[in-house]
């Protein structure tokens, strides 16, 4: 009964492992957006890379706020693809 239980507890930690990695939603000052076009590039781009659930590009604050999950990417890959489509993206500064 004992390694019954034992295997079941096992199983019950590693079927929560996932629920460590959290949704983290961050904003980035995008530069180089000067046409009605560009915030779609932006947005392509950063929703293309996995782990990225969510992408929300303003042409007028020149801003994108991107919802992610932890444990598949960071904010230096979300920036990379922007950069990599012609849009320099850093993080925005609370209360910015």
């Amino acid at each position: 009964m004992k390694k019954t239980l034992s295997a079941f507890a096992l199983i019950a930690s590693l079927m929560t492992a996932p629920a460590f990695a959290s949704e983290r939603t961050i904003t980035f000052a995008v530069d180089n957006m000067t046409c009605a076009s560009c915030p779609y590039i932006v947005k392509t781009s950063m929703a293309a890379v996995p782990g990225v659930s969510k992408v929300a590009v303003s042409f007028q604050a020149k801003t994108a706020t991107v919802t992610f999950d932890d444990a598949k990417t960071n904010s230096d890959a979300i920036a990379a693809a922007s950069v990599n489509a012609g849009y320099p993206a850093h993080l925005k500064q609370q209360g910015s």
